[in-house]
């Protein structure tokens, strides 16, 4: 979020669209005109990696003509970004950094934004405006609200409060399904929903869980949304590190206005989207975006080998004292583990879908070398309990059923506990946050053995829980913790021979 100290810094004149016209020859900005932009997407979670990804695309877009795809930013929890961005006309910088440059560009494509919480009833009358044709999602896995079981967590409050209180609602669920009854109400056709978030078949898996959510209401609304609603999946890729009060500093000197939240990326940006909008879309395609009919060799490949690796580098970076990527990565033990953890999860990605796993691992390299980006290995280990299931118990499982030992992949689930385990030790209290935290503290403070420990982390987070294989995931999981506590990452790569 945006530090007081942004209003002490040394520029006074805030970035808006009439700044933007007097900024350097060297800082891109938007080359259409803004006030012709209409609505035609909203955003639910416009974070920092939505406005350094699919906002930059949009914007690209625009730039090339089309009007009809402006966004609409909605916050379903906190102000902040509002805050931010709506004195500055919606307008941010997003900063583009690799190791030896960095090239500044202002987006444009989000016109306005909204604070859920404090007025529901504006978000949903974005989303049945007729010229609302696509909704896009990231608000993060845990926001989907499953239960261990992979289903629709029915006991969560915000969902009981939804399905009381339908005008008023707290979740995407319960947005989506209101919009959609509305626009069902009066006869407009229902929006295209597109989920970026980092879920396996995450299309697939937001249909299920929202009928799940609308049958709860109505059996003939959760029909209609099964019948008539497109729910095409796709895959995001662009590292974003948390914006710092040093980033805002340098870029308001670079700019000599300044910025409440510029965004932090790097060159390297993929976006794979099944192509399915009867509604209509951007032609994203002409501008790097790749349109599939299936997008789940991509998917797959991206999170065992992108975000699998990041979580290790993250958990191991953390335990070895390393504070970002750059420098975990730099470290040649971690560096040698992630060779060999994307060499098991290598042959458990589909075969014959023409993936080229040895240009993307090298790109994945060069990219986690970044010295610019500074990402912090704290940022990247929030939320393990709901990211490890698809980045490394899926991989592992196959590993398992394909007759192999899947030993690096589960040293990342034992590096995880690990972790939890050395906040407020060797790890500040609140270094990373994970919603089974006040669970986790209790099977920490209770002192149980390492075997007692994975048991009920299993149990607690649900890995693995119908699979035959869930046994053999535990015991090398407790191999690995055992070797965590009593010597750190040095020991447990020793016992890999590492």
């Amino acid at each position: 979020m945006p530090s007081d100290q942004t209003s002490r810094a040394t520029t006074t004149k805030r970035l808006s669209g009439e700044a933007a016209q007097t900024l350097p020859a060297s800082v891109a900005t938007p080359s259409y005109d803004r006030s012709r932009v209409v609505p035609g997407i909203v955003h639910l979670g416009v974070g920092a990696f939505h406005r350094a990804h699919q906002a930059a695309y949009v914007d690209d877009c625009l730039a090339a003509g089309e009007t009809g795809w402006g966004i609409v930013g909605v916050s379903l929890r906190s102000a902040d970004t509002r805050d931010a961005l709506s004195p500055q006309d919606g307008l941010y910088t997003l900063a583009i950094r690799s190791s030896g440059e960095e090239k500044l560009r202002i987006i444009g494509s989000i016109g306005a934004l909204l604070v859920a919480p404090e007025d529901p009833d504006a978000v949903l009358t974005v989303l049945t405006d007729p010229r609302t044709r696509i909704v896009t999602l990231t608000i993060t896995e845990k926001a989907y609200l499953r239960s261990a079981s992979g289903g629709l967590d029915t006991a969560h409050p915000d969902i009981v409060h939804d399905l009381a209180n339908p005008q008023t609602p707290k979740t995407a669920h319960g947005f989506l399904t209101e919009a959609l009854a509305r626009r069902q109400a009066v006869g407009t056709p229902p929006f295209t929903v597109l989920c970026c978030d980092n879920l396996p078949a995450n299309g697939a898996t937001l249909h299920r869980l929202l009928i799940e959510f609308a049958r709860l209401r109505d059996a003939e609304l959760a029909s209609q949304i099964a019948d008539q609603v497109a729910f095409p999946s796709s895959m995001v890729d662009r590292i974003v590190p948390a914006t710092t009060d040093a980033d805002r500093a340098r870029i308001a000197v670079e700019l000599g206005v300044e910025d409440a939240w510029p965004v932090m990326t790097e060159p390297f940006c993929q976006w794979v989207i099944e192509d399915n909008f009867p509604g209509g879309r951007p032609a994203w395609e002409q501008f790097g975006v790749t349109m599939v009919d299936d997008v789940r060799p991509f998917e797959d490949m991206k999170l065992r080998l992108l975000n699998g690796s990041h979580s290790a580098i993250a958990y191991l970076g953390l335990l070895s004292g390393h504070a970002t990527v750059d420098r975990a990565f730099a470290d040649p033990a971690i560096r040698a583990f992630v060779d060999a953890l994307w060499a098991e999860a290598i042959p458990t990605l589909p075969k014959n879908a023409g993936l080229d796993t040895a240009s993307y691992t090298a790109e994945l390299a060069k990219r986690f070398s970044n010295t610019a980006l500074a990402h912090r290995t704290a940022q990247i280990a929030n939320d393990g309990s709901q990211k490890l299931p698809q980045r490394i118990v899926a991989s592992a499982i196959e590993r398992l059923r394909a007759g192999a030992s899947p030993a690096h992949l589960m040293l990342v689930v034992a590096a995880w506990i690990a972790a939890c385990e050395a906040r407020g030790k060797s790890l500040p209290e609140a270094h990373f946050t994970d919603p089974l935290d006040t669970s986790m503290a209790t099977i920490r403070d209770r002192r149980l053995s390492a075997t007692e420990t994975v048991n009920a982390v299993f149990d607690l987070a649900g890995f693995a829980k119908s699979a035959p294989e869930r046994q053999r995931l535990m015991e090398l999981t407790i191999v690995h913790l055992e070797q965590l506590q009593r010597g750190g990452p040095a020991a447990a790569f020793a016992a890999l021979d590492i």
